[in-house]
This record gives C-alpha cells, sequence and structure tokens, in this order.
C-alpha cells in the first residue's frame, strides 16, 4: 500500500479470525500491529489469552483501534465511554497505549495513517540484530530450490548461516541476489518503467557455511567402562616375558552369572541367548558340552520373570467400562496430589514387598544438597551423547555478534534469496504470512537449555514435570517434555550446581524449565503452551525468558522417606515404619537422619527383624516429631521434537542428524 501523501510504503499482514498461531507468526515479523477491538461484544476468553501470547512473545509497537461501524450500532454519546473504557482495558496489557482511534471518524482514520507512516516503531528486544524476511513473493523450481523475495529486516543476512521457515525447519541457502525495484525512468505521466538487472550480492561458501548437522554421532565404546587401558595391557605383556598372556589356572576365574527368569530348569534356561554375547563367538561353539558351563552359575531372577511377562503381552486389550471408570477417577485425582504435595513435599512411603535398597538402588545420600560433591559427567543418558557443549557460552556469544557485524548484506536491501531442499509445502499458500528468519552461527545445534518461566494466574489444572507442551522461544515452536527445577535467587549455581527437582509448576515462584532444544543467543522470550481438543485454542501455561544451556546443571530428584519414633530416651529415638527388614538398614545407615523439628542424627544400630532402629541425634527428641531421611536421584528431561500447526508440514527434523 501505498500513501502519496506521507511519501512512504506499507505492507499490511492480514490475520484470520481465531487464528492465534497465525497471529503470532505475524506479530514476530511486525513493525507495528494494529489491534482493532469491537465496541460492542466482549473480549473472549480466546481473545485475552492471545494477547497474554502476544505480550510474552514480545509486542511490537500497538496502535488499538476500533474498526468502522454504522450509527445505530453505537450511540455518539456512548462512544467517549466505550472508548475509555476500551483504552482501560487495553493499558493492561501495553501501558504505553494513549489512546484508541475510531476509524468511523475521518480525523481518527488520518491519523491512524500518520502514526503508521512516520512514527518510529519500538525495538523488539529479542530480534534485534537478527535479521528476518517477509516473502512478497514465493516461487519453487523444478530442481526443489526456494526463491524468496523481500526486504532485508532487523540484521545483516549471510548466506553462510542457516535459515529458518517456521513450521518447515532449518535450510541452506545457495546464493542471495539483488531484487531492485522497477523505477520509471521520466518523472512526467506515461514514463516508462525500466527494471534493473538483478546482481549476484553473496554465495555461500561452503568452507565456511554452517551445516545441517543437528546432533553428535553417539559413541557407544566411548561409554564408561572397566575395560583396561593400553598402559595397564602394555604392562600385563612385559610381565609374562614372551608377549603373550598365559592362561589361567583351571578354577582362579570367577563363575559368570547367568540370570534365568523364575520357574525354569536349568536345561531350559541354557537355550536362552544372552544379548551381550556376539554372533561370531556363538558360531566358534563347539557344541559338546553339557547344558551349563563350569565357570556359569544359575541365579533366579524375579525382575527377569517380571520382564518377560511383559515382553508377552503386545496385544491391545480394549478396557471395559468399570476399569476405564476407575482409570479416568485415577487421572482426575492429580489435583489431589497436587495439594498433597504442597502439605508432604517429597514424602513417600517405604514399599513393603520390595525392599528399600533395590527400590532406592539409583538414589544417594548428601550431607547438603548445595555443596557436597557430585560429579556432572557420571552416568549420563545416551541423548547427551547426541547434544553439544559450550567450553565458554559467553565468550563465544560475544565473539559471535562481534563476527555478524561485518558479514552479510545490510538491512533495507530487497533482494532474493535462494534456498536449497525446501519441501513442496513450504511455497504452498497458508493463513499464515510467508517470514524467513536468518540463524546465528551455532544455532542449529541441539544442547540442554534453561527457562526461567512463571506460571499464568489463568491457567487451571496441575502441570506436572514431563507433562507434554508446545515451547515457544524466537522462531521456533517444540513439542517438549520439560523437567521443573528450582531457580536461584540470582541465578546463582552454589558450590556443586545441584538444584532441586520439582514436580509441579507452581503458581506464584519463578521456576526453571529445562529441555533438549536448538541452541539460542540472547534473552529470548519463550512461553509454554498446552493443546486442548480444538488446535486453534491452545492453553497459555507459562511465560519466561531464555537463561542459559548448561549441560552440566544437576536437577536432583529428593525423596524423604520417614519414620515414627516408637520410643524417646533423651537424645536417642527408636525409630520404626522407615525400614522393615534389616538388612535395608546397614545399606543406609552412613546417611544422615533428621527431623522436622530441626534435630539432626545417625542410625545407631538395627533393633530385631521388622525394621525398627536406633537412632542418635544432636538434642532431646519429641516423640510427636517425625524422622527423616533425604534421598536423591539426577533426572533428565525428554527428547524434543519439531512443532507445526495443523495443516503444516513439519519438514526437516532430526533427519539430518550425523
Amino acid at each position: 500500500m501505498k500513501t502519496s501523501r506521507f511519501k512512504t510504503s506499507l505492507q499490511f499482514l492480514p490475520v484470520p479470525f481465531a487464528r492465534p498461531f497465525a497471529a503470532l507468526d505475524a506479530a514476530r515479523a511486525a513493525d507495528y500491529t494494529l489491534l482493532l477491538l469491537s465496541p460492542t461484544i466482549e473480549v473472549t476468553p480466546a481473545g485475552d489469552t492471545l494477547l497474554r501470547m502476544l505480550q510474552a512473545q514480545g509486542l511490537p509497537t500497538a496502535i488499538a483501534a476500533i474498526p468502522p461501524t454504522i450509527t445505530e450500532d453505537l450511540d455518539a454519546k456512548a462512544r467517549p465511554a466505550v472508548l475509555k473504557s476500551l483504552l482501560s482495558f487495553i493499558q493492561y496489557f501495553d501501558p504505553a497505549q494513549r489512546r484508541v482511534f475510531d476509524l468511523s471518524a475521518p480525523a481518527d482514520s488520518l491519523n491512524t495513517l500518520r502514526a503508521l507512516a512516520e512514527g518510529c516503531p519500538g525495538e523488539v528486544k529479542w530480534r534485534a540484530g537478527r535479521p528476518w524476511v517477509v516473502g512478497e513473493s514465493v516461487e519453487r523450481e523444478e530442481s526443489g530450490v526456494l526463491k524468496v523475495t523481500g526486504v532485508i529486516r532487523g540484521g545483516r543476512l549471510s548466506p553462510d548461516r542457516l535459515v529458518h521457515i517456521p513450521n518447515h525447519g532449518d535450510y541452506l541457502v545457495s546464493k542471495i541476489m539483488s531484487a531492485p525495484l522497477p523505477r520509471t525512468k521520466h518523472a512526467r505521466p506515461g514514463g516508462m518503467d525500466v527494471e534493473a538487472e538483478p546482481v549476484l550480492l553473496a554465495e555461500r561458501v561452503p568452507s565456511s557455511a554452517d551445516s545441517l548437522v543437528s546432533t553428535n554421532v553417539a559413541d557407544d565404546m566411548a561409554n564408561e567402562q572397566t575395560w583396561p587401558t593400553e598402559e595397564e595391557m602394555a604392562g600385563a605383556l612385559q610381565g609374562t616375558g614372551d608377549g603373550e598372556v598365559s592362561d589361567a589356572k583351571r578354577g582362579t576365574t570367577p563363575k559368570r552369572i547367568k540370570r534365568i527368569p523364575k520357574g525354569m530348569t536349568e536345561y531350559q534356561a541354557s537355550w536362552i541367548v544372552d544379548e551381550s554375547e556376539d554372533e561370531d563367538q556363538d558360531e566358534e561353539r563347539d557344541g559338546e558340552g553339557g547344558p551349563i558351563d563350569e565357570d556359569e552359575e544359575m541365579v533366579l531372577d524375579d525382575a527377569l520373570d517380571m520382564e518377560s511377562e511383559r515382553k508377552s503381552v503386545v496385544a491391545f486389550q480394549e478396557l471395559d467400562m468399570e476399569e476405564e471408570q476407575k482409570q479416568l477417577t485415577s487421572w482426575r485425582k492429580r489435583s489431589q496430589e497436587e495439594q498433597d504435595a504442597q502439605e508432604f513435599p517429597d514424602e513417600i512411603d517405604t514399599p513393603q514387598d520390595i525392599p528399600a535398597r533395590t527400590r532406592f538402588a539409583r538414589f544417594r545420600g548428601l550431607r547438603s544438597l548445595r555443596t557436597s560433591p557430585w560429579d556432572p559427567y557420571e552416568n549420563l543418558p545416551s541423548e547427551y551423547a547426541r547434544i553439544f557443549e559450550f567450553e565458554d557460552f559467553k565468550r563465544t556469544e560475544r565473539d559471535l555478534w562481534r563476527e555478524l557485524e561485518d558479514s552479510g548484506i545490510a538491512p533495507g536491501t530487497r533482494v532474493t534469496i535462494f534456498i536449497e531442499g525446501v519441501p513442496q509445502e513450504a511455497s504452498v499458500p497458508s493463513e499464515s504470512p510467508f517470514v524467513l528468519y536468518g540463524l546465528l552461527k551455532h544455532e542449529h545445534k541441539k544442547t540442554v537449555l534453561h527457562f526461567t518461566v512463571q506460571r499464568n494466574t489463568e491457567c487451571e489444572g496441575s502441570v506436572r514435570s514431563k507433562d507434554p507442551l508446545i515451547l515457544c522461544y524466537g522462531p521456533r515452536r517444540l513439542r517438549v517434555n520439560p523437567v521443573y527445577s528450582q531457580h536461584t535467587r540470582g541465578g546463582g549455581k552454589g558450590a556443586n550446581n545441584v538444584h532441586k527437582f520439582e514436580r509441579f509448576l507452581w503458581h506464584g515462584t519463578t521456576t526453571v524449565a529445562s529441555v533438549y532444544a536448538p541452541i539460542a543467543f540472547g534473552k529470548q522470550p519463550c512461553m509454554l503452551l498446552r493443546e486442548t481438543t480444538n488446535p486453534q485454542t491452545p492453553e497459555l501455561v507459562a511465560m519466561g525468558t531464555f537463561m542459559n544451556p548448561d549441560t552440566t546443571r544437576i536437577i536432583a530428584k529428593r525423596i524423604i522417606l520417614t519414620g515414627h519414633p516408637f520410643k524417646v530416651h533423651k537424645k536417642t529415638a527408636t525409630v520404626r515404619y522407615m525400614f522393615f527388614n534389616p538388612d535395608d538398614i546397614q545399606y543406609f545407615k552412613p546417611i544422615q537422619l533428621f527431623t522436622k523439628h530441626g534435630r539432626t542424627g545417625h542410625i545407631r544400630e538395627s533393633l530385631g527383624t521388622h525394621g525398627y532402629f536406633k537412632a542418635h541425634f544432636d538434642g532431646p527428641v519429641n516423640q510427636m516429631d517425625t524422622v527423616c531421611m533425604s534421598l536423591y536421584k539426577r533426572v533428565y528431561p525428554r527428547w524434543s521434537e519439531n512443532w507445526a500447526t495443523l495443516g503444516a508440514s513439519s519438514g526437516r527434523g532430526d533427519e539430518m542428524e550425523e
């Protein structure tokens, strides 16, 4: 749209009604947001949620107005009161608003156009220095190259960096050519339009360009293992003298323990192939021996029996109405579980049918959550072999912004960008505007990201850790299962960088959400959405800001075993109901005890065979007190995936991993 009076051009991105994701996509690329408010219909809950989402994402300079209406719909005397009420409403989301324009009045229409044409739009912080292009024309060649024509906005765009297309993924840029507008050769009417020839502005250099590799190759041989090192092997060979390791004497090697399911005979167990054995070793067996090796011992394993039974049930069985109702009632008890977690945080009952040392084998005791040593690289899951880690994230970010100032094409240039490997669906017109976002260096690689979030006050129901949500940050949307942990005031890490795991996302507190996601630079806003039955009415769960990509942050899940002081004599107490057999007491004896009234102590000795033990504390113990023991286990988030709006293909996901 050309406005000859103000000597400028305006590009409008219309958004369909009741399409929140299309509105979010348009607001991310816009300099102004024109909010049209109804003078007669109250804002619906969906509209209120959309305004909160725009506020959480980063709202560009907003201009509030009411569309042209018929005089009979709104009385002229009531119009000033309606405008005042709408101004009070919109100032809750944007306090900078000073008036609401009435587009049915010619003067207000002219003032609205003047504000768009001559005003200076405010800067959205997370977009500062980042390039993006609003596609004026999108064409796809037969070779699969997508040509996008538009004006570069924000920062400098380099063909060596990747670009992100919402709902489709990240792609390579082959080259960037100029696309100047046709200009008139003579100023008088009837002058001839002259089209300038496009010029090659920049081309990708393979040696310095970013690749589409988003994750590392997991090397299973790099895991923790007890295999002897090369130095140990060399020392062993030198000790033998002849360069070969001699065979061990018969009976000196330990027997190999083979676990078999409960109820299976030794002959039947001999036919079970161990998964750790190599196929080549199986072929070399002579097959003459008996059913059991002399160096092999059969041990009944209840856990293996349970696992074999679990594997045997593979067919889907539809539940009857009674069982379905029972599970529905259990699902609805989540609110009660959240209330119990607030009243008795982290407290659980010790199981009586399973030994505590088996049930809590992965837990450990810590004298202090903030200062006790904890190696951040021990017993890591397989996902950690696929992610990237920064040696110094702040220094990398500083060098990256300095490099971006000198490379690429300056903003304000009208160009045609040639993108490789884009699917056919990306060139099909949709309800969302086509916007191309330039990524910074390394922003395609995945790592562990941490976000500080606060729960939306209007969000009802419980939000548990690892519940499926939609994470929106920058131009990306991911399907994640975040893990929540406590946020230390000031962002401190403590001596060991250990932070307590949160089972629920609470109201009124700042929490850290951790996910596997592509790297981000700068203080980018984020929001967590929850899908509903209607894909176009998501629920806003939380909003916040990107914190850091710290792979050494330890999220420790705490459980508290509680016991009752059965008999008390000054500083000594006989405790029951914490354990139910003497072996568990001996196993957990080194861990410190504490009470809810502030006493600390240790287990002295076991009493009897029913799990009673004697404990000594640093002060007199009250019989109405509760004896507790804290155990900790490190937890990790689940792997994330790209998320696309309904009707859009997610395009390139993790298939470019190498």
